[in-house]
């Protein structure tokens, strides 16, 4: 398993965001981190990008399990994590990470 390097809370802080029925999506974060690391309190769908928001064609993730997402370098733009419920409402938690 490779170790992951959280980045500055002042810069890139930690976000959570409650889900529904309905998207949740996370306030912006800039670009910069090569990834981010994503947990959920129960069973959701994730989307992780720019302007992106979570259906249930997004990546499933199971609860309270944390999963690594790559970020695709060059937009430039800001970009954020939404996620939406399998079956029970929840929150997803996110914080932006680089692989070495």
């Amino acid at each position: 398993m490779e170790l992951l390097r959280p980045l500055s809370d002042a810069d890139y802080p930690g976000r959570t965001v409650a889900y529904t029925g309905t998207a949740g999506s996370t306030s912006t974060w800039n670009p910069g981190p090569e990834g981010v690391v994503v947990w959920s309190t129960t069973p959701c769908y994730v989307a992780v990008g720019v302007d992106v928001t979570a259906t249930t064609a997004s990546t499933p993730i199971p609860a309270y399990t944390p999963i690594p997402f790559y970020l695709e370098p060059g937009s430039g733009a800001p970009w954020r994590v939404s996620a939406i419920r399998v079956s029970d409402d929840g929150a997803v938690y996110c914080k932006p990470i680089n692989i070495r």
